[in-house]
């Protein structure tokens, strides 16, 4: 069994490091916590939330796993994932848009309309379809920006990709 460093996260699942968790009940003798049932991830809630952002009209951004999601004041609503940098609208005018997603308890599976890049400060739509691009003046490029960042330091080059299965 693997030793668990004082500042890794602790294997309860409390998302708390294992310094400020368990590790000083374990000091003083006391039975570590039992470990956390996972959690139930679903993209599809998380989009439905963004679509309710948008529907109000409500600036919203989500970061969940490699996947982020973001509101405009416009009531339109993207979803991006962060490994392949693709994205699909999910609300326009603050109506909800149907997209193809499929996920069960291992498989998430979205058919991606556009892939994203951010030019300097400007956040840059290229359609799969035709090619064609599209500026998006209202999306939160710093925040996206910093999400990648983030979510390049969560997971090892080797966890992204085994996340990409070509069918």
């Amino acid at each position: 069994m693997a030793k668990t460093g004082r500042n890794q996260p602790c294997p309860c699942g409390s998302g708390k490091k294992y310094k400020h968790c368990c590790l000083p009940a374990l000091r003083e003798g006391k039975p570590a916590a039992p470990p956390m049932e996972p959690l139930q991830f679903s993209l599809q809630r998380e989009v439905e939330r963004i679509q309710a952002a948008a529907a109000g009209q409500e600036v919203a951004f989500i970061e969940t796993g490699v996947f982020i999601l973001f509101a405009d004041s416009q009531g339109d609503a993207w979803l991006l994932e962060v490994v392949e940098s693709d994205a699909v609208k999910v609300a326009e005018q603050g109506k909800p848009l149907d997209i193809e997603l499929e996920e069960n308890s291992e498989t998430i599976a979205v058919n991606w309309s556009h892939t994203y890049s951010l030019q300097d400060k400007r956040f840059v739509l290229t359609s799969y379809a035709d090619k064609t691009d599209l500026e998006l003046d209202n999306a939160p490029s710093q925040q996206i920006r910093a999400a990648i960042r983030r979510i390049g330091k969560r997971y090892t080059p080797e966890v992204l990709d085994m996340i990409h299965v070509n069918e």
